[in-house]
């Protein structure tokens, strides 16, 4: 188990592993591109080289990345949907130049067909994306936190119903813990940690959970408002962390911290996270 933060790649991605030894981080997760859209930096064999060299030297053998957050592979736009499909196929062949662990992505959003034929579309996009795909970097799928009654994967059934249509691909989970507590799966007692685990196994598999978003909540159990706190200071609170960091079956797991940004604020929740470990 690594504890470790999301970082900034400004100037350079050989940057991120600098930033993540600096907070005192033990693995790290990091855009390759803006997360919002534009321009995709062009990674050149200089920039792959430094990168790796990088993570080398600050001993860092696992880092990941974040899809960019307008990925619908729902959506009834074709230039969305498909869209959405190439992106993520390129990040994955970008992610697997620079030796990423995984990349996680959220889905979309069932606004435009509905619930049943929403998933329809979103398994069909998957299966489009890892088809051929030989890379190293593996797929996941991160649980979100149901916004609006319509973001898809919120619901453990939901995530294990997708992933089980997929049989053939290598197919993980990124477990987001505000997501998971504002959609209804307490994490605030040991007691609550393993009944929520419990589920996420028979719904989904714990085999398939392959790293973790440690996020404390703003807003309050069941409230499906994706708003991150720092550690021990939201709804989960400490209690809950050290739960989650003392479970046997997590003893692999890496932690990433999406906590509201400051340097400050990541240094202090990656050394919490320490602490309860």
């Amino acid at each position: 188990m690594n504890i470790g933060c999301h970082v900034s790649i400004s100037g350079s991605i050989a940057n991120a592993p600098l930033n993540a030894h600096r907070a005192g981080a033990e693995c790290f997760q990091m855009f390759t591109r803006s997360p919002q859209g534009g321009p995709v930096p062009v990674l050149d064999d200089q920039k792959v080289k430094d990168f790796k060299a990088n993570c080398q030297k600050n001993k860092i053998n696992n880092y990941y990345v974040h899809a960019p957050y307008f990925i619908n592979l729902a959506s009834a736009n074709n230039r969305i949907r498909f869209g959405s499909v190439n992106i993520i196929r390129q990040e994955l062949e970008r992610c697997s130049l620079l030796g990423v662990t995984a990349l996680m992505t959220h889905l979309g959003s069932a606004k435009d067909f509905g619930p049943a034929e929403a998933q329809k579309k979103v398994i069909a996009g998957i299966k489009k994306i890892l088809t051929g795909y030989k890379g190293t970097t593996q797929f996941l799928i991160e649980n979100s936190a149901g916004g609006g009654g319509t973001i898809i994967g919120d619901s453990f059934d939901e995530v294990g119903k997708i992933i089980h249509a997929l049989p053939d691909y290598n197919i993980g989970v990124c477990f987001d813990t505000c997501h998971a507590f504002v959609s209804g799966y307490d994490l605030r007692t040991k007691a609550t940690v393993e009944k929520t685990l419990k589920e996420f196994d028979q719904k989904v598999g714990l085999d398939k959970l392959c790293l973790i978003h440690a996020n404390d909540a703003k807003t309050e159990f069941g409230s499906h408002r994706d708003r991150h706190e720092n550690i021990g200071f939201g709804q989960i609170g400490e209690a809950g962390f050290r739960a989650l960091l003392h479970q046997p079956k997590l003893k692999d797991v890496d932690f990433i911290l999406e906590t509201p940004p400051s340097e400050k604020k990541s240094v202090n929740d990656i050394k919490k996270l320490k602490e309860l470990r």
